[in-house]
């Protein structure tokens, strides 16, 4: 199944290169329609404004961690469907327990490539 090249994504992370390296892949993966959140709070309020196909955020990030997001998102009706990536540099077993515990989708431990990514994308919106 082809990916959605329109799909609405939200990149989250409070470290611009990193968001500029994240939108380069998802650009290099065909992926257009890229809005960008600099922390957990401004990405919820983006969330509850758009409707996004997908959300890729970073773990370690403040005031709000990656974490912490994903469980408002989780705990919020309207967004507990969304597909949910996380990205992080630490690729400790318990960041992995927690993430899944709170529902992450994916997974992904930097550094990574738009193959990568690809993979891990697909693995969400286009599950076997």
């Amino acid at each position: 199944m082809a990916l959605d090249s329109n799909l609405p994504i939200l990149i989250v992370d409070d470290y611009r290169t990193m968001l500029r390296i994240i939108r380069n892949l998802l650009k290099q993966l065909s992926f257009t329609n890229v809005d960008e959140a600099s922390d957990g709070g401004d990405a919820l309020a983006k969330l509850r404004d758009k409707s996004y196909g997908l959300v890729i955020s970073d773990w370690n990030m403040q005031p709000m961690t990656g974490l912490e997001l994903l469980r408002e998102v989780r705990a919020d009706a309207t967004l507990a469907h969304l597909p949910f990536i996380m990205i992080t540099a630490e690729s400790k077993a318990e960041n992995v327990v927690a993430a899944k515990e709170a529902g992450v989708d994916n997974y992904i431990v930097k550094p990574f490539n738009a193959e990568t990514l690809k993979a891990k994308i697909t693995s969400v919106l286009a599950p076997a």
